[in-house]
């Protein structure tokens, strides 16, 4: 039997974790599974110990963006990426394709892959600086114009608008067409146009660390957690079943939008797309913002508790609690003592720059877990704020499980996850629980606004979801140059989603770069499977609560066996393949969306008879004049209306109009 030793420096930047066979590398692998199983034993706690300091470098830096909290993640990283490199060689040194117990299989063939730690310290250091290099540009950036100073002092100064709540906020609410554009481009013209290049450097970086794990090139790696071959063609496969719902959703918003803008009706593309600076969102990526243009029947109830919220004084931590409540109904855990030390729950007032952007984190250690998010008082950041902790509760529930199968079945899952409790809490019945909402009496009229509701944010975001790793997909495997980045964007934007861009763009441009999972290597395909699987986890969640009647009607709220289905198929993590997860939790063991479709079938039904006198679809080609060579149009002049818009933005009046819609 072959003998070892472990190795631990104490000091983080100097962890190693060794395995020595004999002082000296073995010339044959070996096959002891009892061995095995003994270094796992020993690895689990250090592993815990590095990824907890990893984790801990990050959150600082993202509630902090100093250039030392960067110096300290990017050396906390590459202590990381040390520790990794060690242990993937010492994992090589054992046999264990050959092992006969197939968990021991499944954790070494997951330790083994250690993503971009693979490559050497220069480039990691490198691949480090470029993604926090871009990820300071998006969460920094700013659009700026000049004002008056005040009416009785001569000069001007500066006045900038950041992405939340200033432009957020813009976005959503105004309806004039030369102020959307201003934002539209200006956002972009801030954040992807500045990372073009770097992205393109940090392409090759990705790639070359996926070879280096055996893949392709780095889609092919981020396609490997779904442990599918066929996982693009079963992405196409969902894709056309939803879209024929989706294609009448587009109809019936564009007829809308034509209607209200109609002194810019020759502006609207004559292939039927959506202009892609219309919708209330700086991505089109959801439409939610623009329901008082698209409500079916504007005189009947709209669910929208913002304003209940606010009057009655909620703050974040409010907000929160009520979410904590929720998973507690169904069994759950309650969040633990750290989630309410250390969380953000709301952006800092002490003049630090964090990253808006909500997240969950896990720090490995099996008791700290916490959420980050610039929290405002909207019903709409009380669902994200479901959703978020929905991150956290699936975090608890698989704590106990070794380190290397703390993740979700797949990536999907934990979205998902968040999502199906989401569609349980954005009922009229669960805020009439709640008392945030008085009974409202069923009628189709108020059944259609509220479906319509929830298509303009889950079916809009279906080929979104969809299209961004597409595009990635192709920009990995070389299909897709950075000569020839932002044109395909455009190609797959104005194919599938139907959205084109409101002002002529060119390859000076980036404007995939504009969204936040680019510029910080997020996968994104997740969101679209989350979009899916989420309705099948809804419909068995409320059959497990006895349910009956419409499944967009169900609320899952205080069922312990829902509870209790959720619990058995989360504590899994990844230790077993996602299909045998989702068979503990819906029965079956494929992803599909007839439980999307039979959510919004009464909307769907409806649309089509709406729609039936218009033309369904859009040309797949972008408009001509969409695309061009060289630098695209000069920004337009500052608009009269802009000086005011500081002004607006804190008033009294835009904050309620905001609220409302």
């Amino acid at each position: 039997m072959a003998s070892y030793r472990v190795s631990v420096f104490t000091g983080f930047q100097l962890l190693v974790f060794g395995l020595l066979l004999n002082d000296a590398t073995p010339t044959e692998k070996i096959k002891n599974e009892t061995e095995a199983i003994r270094w796992l034993h020993d690895l689990e706690p250090k592993l815990s110990e590095v990824y907890t300091a990893a984790s801990l470098a990050a959150w600082n830096y993202n509630v902090n963006l100093t250039e030392h909290n960067n110096q300290l993640q990017i050396e906390a990283s590459l202590a990381s990426s040390r520790f990794q490199k060690e242990f993937h060689r010492n994992a090589s040194l054992f046999d264990w394709k050959t092992f006969k117990d197939p968990d021991l299989v499944r954790k070494f063939k997951k330790l083994t892959d250690i993503g971009w730690a693979a490559l050497p310290d220069e480039d990691i250091k490198r691949y480090n600086a470029l993604k926090n290099k871009m990820g300071q540009i998006y969460s920094l950036a700013e659009i700026c114009e000049k004002r008056p100073k005040t009416a009785t002092n001569t000069g001007t100064e500066k006045i900038c608008y950041s992405q939340n709540p200033d432009l957020t906020r813009i976005a959503a609410t105004s309806r004039d067409w030369d102020e959307q554009i201003w934002v539209w481009r200006g956002w972009r013209d801030e954040t992807g146009k500045k990372t073009k290049q770097d992205y393109a450097e940090i392409v090759k970086l990705l790639n070359s660390a996926a070879k280096l794990n055996g893949f392709n090139d780095n889609g092919d790696y981020w396609r490997s957690s779904y442990e599918m071959e066929n996982f693009e063609d079963v992405c196409e496969k969902l894709w056309n079943q939803v879209k024929p719902l989706y294609e009448q959703l587009h109809c019936y918003v564009r007829r809308k939008l034509m209607s209200h803008y109609q002194t810019n009706a020759n502006d609207f593309p004559k292939g039927r797309h959506i202009p892609a600076h219309l919708t209330g969102n700086f991505w089109a990526q959801t439409w939610n913002n623009i329901l008082d243009l698209v409500t079916p029947f504007p005189n009947s109830s709209v669910l929208d508790i913002t304003d209940i919220l606010r009057n009655r004084g909620f703050n974040a931590e409010r907000m929160f609690r009520e979410a904590d409540s929720f998973f507690q109904s169904l069994g759950l855990h309650p969040m633990p003592d750290e989630f309410w030390n250390h969380s953000m729950l709301e952006k800092p007032t002490d003049g630090r720059n964090v990253v808006c952007h909500a997240s969950a984190w896990d720090f490995y250690n099996g008791r700290d877990f916490r959420i980050k998010q610039c929290t405002d008082i909207t019903g709409e950041y009380f669902v994200t704020t479901h959703h978020e902790m929905g991150h956290v509760q699936y975090y608890l529930l698989y704590r106990h499980q070794p380190v290397v199968y703390r993740k979700g079945a797949n990536p999907g899952f934990h979205e998902a996850i968040g999502d199906v409790i989401a569609l349980s809490v954005n009922t009229p019945e669960h805020m009439s629980t709640l008392g945030l909402l008085k009974r409202t009496v069923d009628n189709q009229e108020s059944e259609m606004n509220f479906l319509m509701k929830q298509a303009l944010e889950k079916v809009a975001f279906l080929p979104f979801g969809y299209l961004v790793d597409r595009w990635r997909w192709e920009v990995f495997d070389g299909r897709v140059t950075p000569e020839n980045y932002n044109k395909y964007y455009w190609k797959l934007r104005c194919k599938l989603q139907g959205v084109s861009p409101p002002v002529p763009r060119s390859e000076e441009d980036f404007d995939a770069g504009a969204k936040f999972h680019i510029p910080h290597n997020t996968p994104y395909i997740r969101y679209f499977v989350s979009y899916i699987i989420q309705f099948q986890f809804h419909k068995a969640l409320c059959s497990a609560a006895g349910h009956s009647g419409p499944l967009h009607k169900c609320d899952i709220y205080r069922s312990k066996a829902a509870g209790d289905k959720l619990r058995e198929s989360l504590g899994l993590g990844s230790s077993k393949p996602w299909t045998e997860a989702m068979e503990k939790l819906t029965g079956g063991s494929q992803m599909d969306a007839s439980a999307l479709l039979e959510y919004f079938h009464p909307l769907h039904e409806w649309l089509k008879r709406e729609n039936k006198d218009d033309t369904v679809g859009w040309e797949e080609n972008c408009p001509p004049e969409a695309f061009v060579s060289g630098g695209g149009s000069p920004p337009p002049p500052l608009l009269p209306l802009l000086p005011s818009l500081t002004a607006i933005a804190l008033s009294h009046a835009f904050a309620n109009r905001f609220i409302r819609q």
